[in-house]
């Protein structure tokens, strides 16, 4: 026994649509930049750097006066650094900053002390940055 089904009121089985070929090789290109980008930026995080440094105390000596001490480790202890250290009132606002010359030297980590004249009390002391590009001024050169 054979079943006949009604006229007009079941269709053939449709075949899935296919995506468009753009929406394909768009999709693809939209994944290989995504993951360029969290590549970069975790190679950025993560790297290796050539300095490093960490703000270790600092000491509020007046209202116009604070003495930041910090170490600074180099890959290479014979090339010469130079570090951004500042001050920083209460509110968070930068009130001091001064550039502190480091030698190149033996030794990969070194402690400075240095002091940060300020225009207003200083509520703290931290590190802005370090970076092997020295400028001439701070050589004599």
């Amino acid at each position: 026994m054979t079943r006949t089904l009604p006229p007009g009121r079941y269709t053939a089985a449709a075949k899935p649509a296919r995506p468009k070929r753009w929406l394909v090789w768009a999709l693809s290109a939209a994944v290989v930049v995504v993951g360029v980008v969290v590549a970069l930026v975790a190679y950025d995080k993560f790297a290796v750097s050539e300095i490093d440094s960490e703000a270790t105390s600092f000491d509020l000596v007046s209202d116009s006066q604070l003495d930041i001490t910090f170490t600074v480790t180099r890959e290479d202890p014979s090339r010469a650094a130079v570090c951004i250290v500042r001050s920083r009132s209460k509110d968070g606002s930068e009130t001091g900053r001064r550039e502190v010359y480091i030698a190149g030297g033996d030794s990969q980590t070194v402690k400075v002390t240095a002091p940060v004249y300020t225009s207003r009390p200083p509520a703290m002391g931290d590190i802005y940055g370090c970076s092997l590009d020295v400028p001439a001024y701070l050589t004599g050169g």
